[in-house]
């Protein structure tokens, strides 16, 4: 609940005019800014991705071979995303107490320090069972990086963002995820391209890894030129007030998970099947692609590019969209759809035809697009403002380790265990079944206050 002593007076100006006012130019200046550092973490995280599918195998466990050695790549993949959760919880600490720039800047220089390192690290020929331990030990540290990275970028563009375009606003975040995305295979695209297949194992695909300090480097550069806007400087001061009236200074992630377990629960199905089909799309069907279907490597990594780039037109779209119809009604529609492409779309990868590999990648992404436009909105009105950056990173993070992260190496086992691609679709389906299971009990909270603060802190406050 919220009372009219936590907000600032301008604050309680503003909202009796039916929303903040928001400096358009400021805005589109800290737009800016959270995508282009949203990029370079994520460029940084998806380049392993695209490697672990490509090369990890045989240059970290070639001692395994085959199957085993691309499930063992998958798995370092993975162990990223098991960090990425405590990354939330210490950036939803911070963000939630201290501001958001914080946690973005801190991310980001540990992001960068450890991309850094795997292109420095030497392979199994050379350092034997260290080689695959070092491996592991950076991507713990890529994952803290990245999860501490989401929540202050998503949430300080929500909260910034005029009340009638949160959900465009919202959605630029989650577009940067798919920029670094598609920066980060085009990179591998440019490499396999010009770089011989024996030099692009014996070195070639470390360029993207050192390059990635460089761009982190930048992101810094620009993190720490930005301003505190009036929006943010008034959620402070009334979060700040509230706590200081109730006398009391509890953690965030403990007050979000004691109080609102119920919507972090919501939230890791809502992310269920988003999180899953992206790593499937992206890094999945790239080892499907080259070792099961025996297409080439390189124009398999143009296809996943430029069909991954139509994500940067349709989740600002979707996430429009749901300023217009709310976010739930259009969240359970890409659920829905989802489950119902599981099978067409693998029906069209499996002719062979890097065209069709192409249409079915588009409608998967599109169908994607529809949930992960509209969800960062949709995660910021379903916790109040001093839990909101922990309950939020909570709900997406811990997601990511049970989807995301698992993804590829499940995709991997299931083709391998049933001889082709149909426990692949229904994998697909069960994962779209929990976000729809999940998402269907939210309450909609379309367009609700974001000063509003946890019914503790207010009843403190009073």
């Amino acid at each position: 609940m919220s009372t009219d002593r936590d907000v600032s007076p301008s604050a309680r100006a503003d909202a009796a005019h039916g929303g903040l006012v928001v400096d358009e130019r400021r805005m589109r200046k800290l737009a800016f800014a959270s995508i282009a550092s949203t990029v370079l973490e994520w460029f940084d995280f998806l380049v392993y991705s695209t490697a672990a599918a490509l090369v990890f195998g045989p240059l970290f466990f070639p001692t395994l071979g085959g199957v085993q050695g691309t499930l063992a790549s998958f798995a370092t993949l993975a162990v990223g995303f098991v960090a990425r959760p405590l990354g939330g919880v210490l950036a939803g600490h911070v963000g939630d107490r201290y501001g958001r720039k914080v946690p973005l800047v801190g991310s980001m220089l540990l992001m960068g320090v450890a991309t850094f390192v795997v292109g420095l690290l030497p392979t199994y020929d050379t350092a034997g069972m260290w080689a695959p331990v070092l491996l592991v030990v950076a991507r713990i540290v890529q994952g803290l990086g990245v999860g501490a990275q989401w929540g202050g970028a998503a949430m300080l563009l929500v909260e910034h963002a005029p009340v009638a375009k949160r959900g465009f606003y919202g959605s630029l975040v989650n577009t940067g995820t798919i920029l670094g995305a598609v920066l980060g295979n085009g990179f591998f695209l440019v490499l396999t391209a010009l770089v011989p297949a024996g030099s692009f194992e014996a070195w070639g695909w470390r360029i993207p890894f050192l390059s990635g300090l460089l761009l982190v480097v930048v992101g810094i550069y620009v993190q720490l030129k930005i301003e505190e806007s009036p929006v943010f400087t008034e959620l402070r001061y009334a979060s700040s007030a509230a706590a200081q009236r109730a006398g009391v200074r509890k953690a965030p992630v403990g007050q979000a998970i004691r109080l609102y377990w119920r919507q972090i629960l919501q939230a890791i199905a809502a992310f269920f099947v988003v999180n899953g089909t992206f790593y499937i799309f992206i890094s999945g069907i790239l080892d499907y692609g080259t070792k099961t279907l025996g297409l080439d490597r390189t124009p398999m990594l143009l296809v996943v590019m430029l069909a991954g780039l139509t994500q940067v037109v349709t989740i600002p779209v979707f996430g429009a969209l749901s300023d217009r119809l709310g976010r739930k009604r259009i969240y359970l529609a890409g659920a829905a759809a989802m489950a119902v492409a599981g099978f067409p779309m693998f029906w069209l990868i499996d002719t062979g035809s890097l065209l069709w590999l192409g249409v079915a990648l588009v409608i998967g992404f599109t169908i994607h697009a529809s949930m992960f436009g509209c969800q960062t909105a949709m995660y910021a009105e379903m916790f109040p403002a001093d839990v909101r950056l922990s309950g939020a990173s909570l709900g997406f993070q811990v997601a990511s380790v049970l989807a995301g992260g698992l993804a590829p190496m499940i995709t991997t086992a299931l083709v391998a265990a049933s001889g082709g691609s149909w426990a692949v679709s229904l994998y697909i389906i069960a994962m779209a079944v929990v976000t729809f299971a999940g998402v269907s009990t939210i309450r909609e909270r379309f367009q609700r206050d974001l000063y509003a603060v946890s019914s503790e802190r207010a009843d403190g406050a009073a």
